[in-house]
């Protein structure tokens, strides 16, 4: 409800002072037409008039508020983005404009820590010049020596026990005819270089098998020893006919050997048949 009398401009001059006085700034229009009852035109006249009478301070465009944040650089820190320029606008209508400005701050920023590694000193390998291989060519020479003086006592010893000329293919080839001694050194050696390899070889073979070889091994250089032994002590007392103790041992001397062969070789194909199954 308004006034029958209209409210003189002067007195609108007044109210504005006094909000001046009191908020330090000049009132919206809205509100002095609302609170003096004025219209657009008066309210704004009073305004001017206050404005220009110089009551009102100055205020200066709003200053950006800026974040200043120094970072001196540090040895092993890692690189700290700097922060972004913060504006801060403030609406002038209501606010005065303040300049908020920070103090330059120096901040040391620790390098993360990791954890300790332990440097292994680089080591320097020598080259180790491979090994050669063992010749095998003195065994040559050692078992053509032995094989001559084997052979002898065996043959020698056969003869002495009544081995000798055997004709194989009577009827049919009747010149065809070989020395029955050199079946000693053939059967016993033989089988003693076979049951010796069984022994000692790195395949896998079955222990029972492996036993019969070893101890097979050894008894056949034992009686190989035993008969070259006995040659040589008939032959050194002029004998010419062994005894008969020794005929006998010699005569089923090879038929111990095959027989000890053929179990040894029964042995190895009844182990590798249970490996298969």
């Amino acid at each position: 409800m308004t006034s029958a009398y209209p409210t003189k401009l002067e007195d609108v001059v007044t109210k504005v002072q006094a909000i001046v006085a009191t908020e330090g700034k000049l009132p919206a229009r809205n509100r002095i037409m609302r609170e003096c009852g004025v219209g657009a035109k008066k309210a704004s006249d009073a305004l001017a008039m206050v404005e220009g009478e110089g009551l009102v301070p100055a205020t200066a465009a709003p200053a950006p508020v800026r974040l200043l944040h120094s970072v001196p650089a540090t040895k092993n820190a890692p690189e700290v983005p700097q922060p972004a320029v913060v504006e801060a606008v403030q609406d002038t209508t209501e606010l005065p404009t303040v300049e908020v400005e920070h103090e330059r701050t120096d901040v040391t920023v620790d390098a993360p820590t990791s954890p300790a590694v332990e440097v292994v000193p680089a080591v320097s390998v020598e080259a180790v010049p491979a090994a050669k291989p063992v010749r095998s060519w003195p065994l040559w020479v050692i078992a053509l020596g032995a094989f001559v003086s084997i052979w002898g006592g065996w043959v020698g010893l056969g003869e002495m026990t009544g081995f000798g000329p055997v004709r194989l293919l009577p009827g049919i080839a009747d010149n065809f005819v070989i020395n029955s001694a050199i079946t000693l050194p053939l059967g016993v050696e033989a089988y003693a270089a076979y049951a010796l390899r069984v022994w000692l070889s790195g395949a896998l073979i079955a222990s029972g098998a492996r036993a019969f070889a070893k101890w097979s091994a050894i008894g056949s250089l034992v009686l190989g020893a035993l008969g070259q032994v006995a040659y040589h002590l008939m032959k050194a007392s002029g004998m010419t006919v062994a005894p008969w103790w020794i005929t006998t041992f010699v005569s089923v001397l090879l038929v111990v050997v095959l027989g000890s062969a053929a179990a040894l070789t029964h042995l190895l194909h009844d182990a590798r048949t249970e490996v298969r199954a």
